[in-house]
């Protein structure tokens, strides 16, 4: 039960803290990682030290930025070395046979 003689407290709304910027690098790079891996991954990293000095948020973006660049980097390595296999044995095919 509550006490007559205490008035009730007025509900106070919890505030939001204040808010952080997203760096703009780690959205480039994440971007930037499906375009150009090499950019997302060099992008990334920078924004990753900037994040980490200035406490911005962005942080998983500029993560992903490199896992991303790496990843697409990682598939056209592989891409073009089954590309020069396949040009390599189609030459030393040696061409139609009549």
């Amino acid at each position: 039960m509550t006490d007559p003689a205490v008035p009730p407290t007025p509900y106070i709304a919890p505030t939001a803290g204040p808010v952080r910027s997203t760096n703009v690098l780690s959205i480039i790079a994440l971007i930037g990682a499906f375009v150009i891996p090499l950019a997302g991954i060099i992008v990334g990293a920078i924004a990753l030290g900037q994040i980490k000095k200035t406490g911005e948020a962005g942080h998983g973006l500029a993560l992903a930025g490199v896992i991303v660049g790496a990843a697409f980097t990682f598939l056209y390595i592989i891409g073009f070395i089954i590309y020069v296999v396949i040009i390599a044995s189609v030459a030393s095919y040696g061409g139609y046979s009549h």
